[in-house]
């Protein structure tokens, strides 16, 4: 028994490849079914990562579902033996080249059609260690930039991933 007495009755892949899809059939509490279908994703992290000047690693790249480019922050899937820690430092030091002092996971967020669970990460004192070291189709390009200027991007609808956005802003004190 799931939730609230929601309870998964049925389980069925719909669709393996980049985007995996299942359909899930679920008995109510009343006695009924009824299905939905999921994006049945990896985990992913997200990191917010802060300079010593205290100003934004972000990238601006090309992504696929709103087929233009987007700033967002840096990020990726979370691999099946890593934590979201050593993931959020693999795919910050992979997009931009920075490494950091210090790195804390702050939250978690889930969707409400998917079965991803998105972590959230602070790096703190965010300092070029080196060249980018991207996966042969990313075209990451970095910006660096002021706290100011990633609001700006969230409400002009430039930034992506705003459901990782607004709650990193929030823990690291800059709203």
């Amino acid at each position: 028994m799931s939730e609230q007495g929601w309870a998964v009755i049925d389980e069925r892949l719909l669709h393996e490849g980049w985007v995996r899809v299942v359909e899930r059939t679920y008995r109510l509490p009343d006695g009924r079914t009824t299905t939905w279908e999921l994006h049945a994703g990896s985990d992913s992290i997200g990191v917010l990562a802060l300079t010593p000047d205290g100003d934004v690693v972000l990238v601006r790249q090309f992504r696929p579902g709103p087929d233009r480019h987007l700033v967002t922050m840096p990020g990726g899937i979370i691999e099946p033996a890593e934590s979201p820690e050593q993931a959020a430092r693999r795919e910050l030091r992979e997009e931009t080249g920075y490494q950091p002092d210090r790195l804390d996971v702050v939250t978690r967020v889930v969707r409400g059609s998917s079965t991803e669970r998105q972590y959230v990460a602070l790096a703190y004192d965010c300092r070029l260690a080196g060249p980018q070291r991207l996966d042969e189709f990313e075209d990451c390009q970095v910006m660096v930039v002021p706290p100011a200027e990633v609001l700006r991007l969230l409400r002009t609808g430039a930034m992506g991933g705003s459901q990782l956005v607004w709650p990193a802003l929030d823990a690291a004190g800059l709203l």
